[in-house]
């Protein structure tokens, strides 16, 4: 009995012997788990979610092509985004006094091909109501007379004063950009009509009397010969808003 306690010990040594030589079944690395070894998965998006997308997008061909109509409108010399209207765009107009300036002043050398003489200087707005008087009333009202309309002379547009240069008088709409002053009218077999000497003659009392009247209600204010001792001389045309309508004398 002794013996055999004895031969079973040496083999249980002998055993423990070989499992040490031989070492652990694994490895002790850190092994991945089944899985992550599957290719990763795309996000899925969330409603509300921010693209991480840094790819820019592209804009919409009606967009694209509105740019390069403005472009093509301002190599032109083309302003207020219309064809018709022809000068250049000088930006804000400052001025100490309060009350007077532009925030986006142009200056308007011609209107539906009719020069500006001299160019005059207004906002957009105004520009392109000149423009719409011109192409209803005083292109067609001249048609029939010297040829029809080749200029306009101008003795006002944007400057910082009172009404008439009187003190104390409320800022003008010239001093904020909306109006403009015309004194002639310049035909194509370079005739003129001036306010002040053809108000009453045969050949400009239709058409002065007739683009006077058409310009109450396109412009906010219309003042002409009769209106007052101030404009004897000249049209009066701004694009101020009254709340009961057009003032027009």
């Amino acid at each position: 009995m002794k013996h055999l306690r004895l031969l079973l010990l040496c083999c249980g040594i002998a055993m423990a012997q070989a499992a040490v030589a031989a070492g652990p079944d694994t490895s002790l690395r850190p092994q991945l788990r089944p899985e992550q070894t599957a290719a990763p998965q795309a996000p899925v998006a969330r409603s509300g979610a921010v693209s991480r997308v840094l790819r820019p997008v592209e804009r919409p061909q009606s967009v694209l092509r509105r740019g390069r109509e403005a472009a093509l409108l301002r190599e032109r010399g083309a302003i207020c985004g219309n064809p018709d209207v022809q000068g250049v765009s000088i930006g804000r107009v400052s001025s100490p006094t309060r009350g007077c300036g532009i925030p986006e002043a142009v200056r308007v050398r011609a209107v539906s091909g009719i020069s500006l003489s001299p160019a005059a200087v207004m906002d957009c707005r105004t520009a392109l109501t000149l423009n719409h008087w011109v192409q209803e009333s005083a292109v067609p009202r001249l048609r029939d007379t010297g040829g029809g309309l080749k200029a306009m002379r101008v003795i006002g547009h944007y400057a910082c004063r009172t009404r008439n240069n009187r003190s104390g008088a409320r800022i003008s709409e010239h001093g904020k950009g909306k109006a403009i002053d015309i004194s002639g009218f310049r035909l194509r077999d370079d005739t003129e009509l001036t306010v002040l000497r053809d108000w009453n003659s045969k050949r400009g009392f239709l058409p002065l009397k007739s683009m006077h009247r058409d310009a109450c209600g396109i412009f906010g204010t219309v003042l002409g010969p009769g209106s007052d001792r101030f404009h004897q001389d000249h049209f009066h045309f701004d694009t101020a808003r009254h709340f009961n309508g057009a003032y027009c004398r």
